[in-house]
């Protein structure tokens, strides 16, 4: 497995897991309800699953860089916009 590959999914990985936290508290301020953060957690959860594995397995270097970094990028602007 190519090192940019294992780079790559550690970032996609570490933003998306902070991307996943702050969704389930947006949820979490607007319903109230467990049940919804939980759905909410699970279906993030195994999105960025399936994305990590496929960045490390099958996607192109632009495609997972691009990835990566875009949510990376996401995850930022929603930080210091809250």
């Amino acid at each position: 497995m190519e090192t940019w590959r294992i780079f790559a999914a550690s970032l996609l990985g570490v933003a998306g897991v902070l991307a996943v936290l702050m969704i389930m508290a947006r949820v979490r301020e607007r319903t109230g309800r467990w049940q919804a953060v939980a759905v909410t957690g699970l279906v993030g959860v195994t999105a960025l699953a399936l994305t990590c594995v496929l960045t490390l397995t099958v996607l192109t270097p632009a495609v997972s860089w691009w990835l990566a970094g875009g949510i990376a990028v996401i995850v930022a602007v929603l930080a210091l916009a809250s």
